[in-house]
């Protein structure tokens, strides 16, 4: 999954760019959050592992109505991406690492600010290096999901199941040299 910073550095930049969708804010962001705040991600996620989210699955069960579940939505969309589209290798103690290095100039860039309920999650490093994740892919993957219609995303996942479905394998890696 991609770090809390993250997804709300792209839901924010979503609500500014997506006005029009009149938005609960707080609602909205509790609803990105969510999915990662429970042990068993499978639960949340749709699909076995949050890097397997199914939005067909989700919105086989909700509906998009309301800016909690728009919100939940978004957070799936950003995690079936990042893993589908923007990594190839993974190591979770490395990406975790990232994240950590990234968090702070995100944060000062997109304006995020952490909800209370998860600032015991969400750590910082003032020094190292990113070592899967660079700054210039972390901004491009904000800036493209955050430009998604999710309406429109909506409509692609009901009429075409098999592309939201499919997975793209990982190279899972234990370290970077």
């Amino acid at each position: 999954m991609p770090g809390y910073v993250i997804h709300l550095a792209i839901a924010e930049e979503y609500l500014e760019k997506h006005k029009d969708k009149a938005e609960e804010h707080d609602k909205f962001i509790k609803g990105v959050i969510f999915p990662d705040g429970v042990a068993d991600k499978s639960l949340t996620h749709y699909g076995e592992c949050s890097s397997k989210s199914n939005l067909y699955n989700y919105l086989q069960h909700n509906d998009m109505n309301e800016s909690f579940k728009r919100g939940y939505f978004l957070h799936l969309l950003t995690d079936y991406l990042f893993y589908n589209k923007y990594i190839e290798t993974f190591s979770k103690k490395i990406v975790y690492n990232d994240y950590d290095i990234l968090n702070k100039g995100i944060m000062d860039k997109y304006n995020v600010v952490i909800p209370e309920e998860i600032k015991p999650y969400v750590f910082f490093k003032n020094e190292g290096k990113p070592k899967i994740l660079t700054k210039e892919l972390v901004e491009k993957f904000i800036e493209d999901v955050s430009n998604l219609d999710l309406d429109i995303v909506e409509k692609q996942v009901k009429e075409n199941k098999e592309k939201w479905t499919t997975y793209r394998p990982l190279k899972f890696i234990t370290s970077v040299d």
